[in-house]
């Protein structure tokens, strides 16, 4: 039992470590990157001490402990997912918008007259379709 215990700890310390090198080297976003820290707290707490879950189990009323696992492994997951998606609508929607935004900028180069007076206002109209997307 005490090399399942040093294995499970050593494994979540291990990840934990994984996604600091991964944040750090811009390869995960920060937000995302603290959840899977805080999954691997979750490992290495849960390997460090194991009868903790057998505790919480009993506590709840769950009769075998490793369902308890399981459906907190399901719920995580779960809640991952959403939260991807959300990010993923969030991102389409502003990819749309600002595909929208580029369009109205392209039909209004295309009713400039050919000057330069018409170069100068080209780049005013751009700057402020850049400044209302990050508004």
């Amino acid at each position: 039992m005490a090399s399942l215990q040093t294995t499970t700890l050593l494994l979540g310390v291990g990840l934990a470590i994984l996604i600091l090198y991964l944040i750090r080297r811009d390869h995960l976003y920060l937000m995302h990157g603290l959840f899977w820290v805080a999954v691997a707290a979750a490992a290495a707490l849960l390997g460090a001490w194991p009868g903790l879950v057998d505790r919480i189990a009993y506590s709840v009323g769950i009769s075998y402990p490793p369902a308890l696992l399981l459906l907190f492994a399901c719920i995580v997951l779960f809640i991952k997912a959403l939260h991807a998606d959300m990010v993923n609508t969030r991102i389409e929607r502003d990819v749309r918008r600002l595909n929208q935004r580029l369009a109205m900028l392209e039909a209004d180069m295309e009713n400039l007259p050919r000057n330069s007076a018409g170069h100068a206002s080209i780049s005013v109209s751009a700057s402020q379709a850049i400044s209302t997307y990050h508004d």
